[in-house]
């Protein structure tokens, strides 16, 4: 990484000086600046925004970069940058929001696909330099609250924050009830922005998943589009927060049949832009 040298203002496509032809027999990495955010990248589903620059290890010319525009909306999750960029995944662990990464790539980190498309020959280095915009939380880091769960649904949670939901026997309650399982800290859900959610929905009579983001990735929501019941229990919360709702009937989806329970963890508050 000594042979890589990086310059130029964050905010925009970064100089890379470079002695071509350059390679590397295995990938190494190196801050460029730290980041000061407070939200480290620790796992494959986080919602990042990046700006990315790709420089032939060959020429020392841009190959490619991303519009440094300061658009943050083009957020996606970390899985979709390694599926591409293999050599992403160790170079972004733990970094946070404000990052500025090199990232010098052996022959066979990057997808068969995107080399072609970089005209990479098969023994061709290729030269990253990553710059951490955002970084969204993973799941709810909340505080735990005290509830007395007197005939309410029971929440339990895998090791990566996938809510399971365990439904009581008895009636379902007629009106809308809302518990804060976790308490963020972070910013007041207003409805103003779209907001990040990974949520689980899941129908209180026969017990079965109506819906849940957390199989593929948290989703976000302009909570205007959403029922009434959901929106009630979204606003005002803050980010970091894991809320449970039992939701009737008359105030959920338009296509709901039953009382329905969510369990729903709040990421981060998107910018205009990002709702869905």
């Amino acid at each position: 990484m000594d042979l890589v040298s990086v310059t130029g203002s964050e905010t925009s496509v970064p100089h890379v000086q470079v002695r071509t032809p350059f390679h590397t027999a295995h990938t190494e990495f190196a801050d460029v600046t730290a980041g000061t955010g407070t939200v480290p990248i620790d796992r494959d589903d986080q919602m990042i925004v990046l700006d990315v620059s790709l420089v032939s290890a060959q020429t020392g010319k841009t190959l490619i970069s991303t519009p440094y525009d300061g658009d943050q909306s083009r957020a996606m999750p970390l899985s979709q940058w390694v599926q591409s960029f293999p050599a992403f995944g160790d170079a972004l662990h733990c970094a946070t929001a404000g990052s500025r990464i090199a990232v010098a790539i052996a022959p066979g980190g990057v997808a068969p696909t995107g080399a072609q498309s970089l005209g990479l020959a098969a023994d061709d280095s290729l030269i990253a330099v990553l710059d951490v915009r955002r970084v969204y939380l993973g799941a709810a880091n909340g505080a735990l609250v005290y509830n007395s769960g007197w005939g309410m649904p029971a929440v339990v949670r895998a090791p990566g924050g996938r809510p399971g939901v365990i439904v009581p026997d008895g009636a379902a309650p007629t009106t809308q009830k809302v518990q804060v399982l976790k308490r963020g800290d972070g910013e007041k859900v207003t409805g103003d922005a779209p907001v990040l959610l990974n949520y689980t929905v899941v129908n209180w009579t026969d017990k079965s998943v109506a819906e849940t983001t957390w199989d593929a990735s948290p989703q976000f929501v302009t909570l205007s589009t959403m029922s009434k019941g959901f929106q009630h229990a979204v606003e005002g919360q803050t980010v970091g927060s894991q809320v449970l709702a039992v939701i009737p009937k008359a105030d959920g989806a338009s296509d709901a049949q039953d009382t329905q329970i969510a369990v729903i963890d709040i990421l981060g508050i998107g910018p205009a832009g990002s709702g869905q």
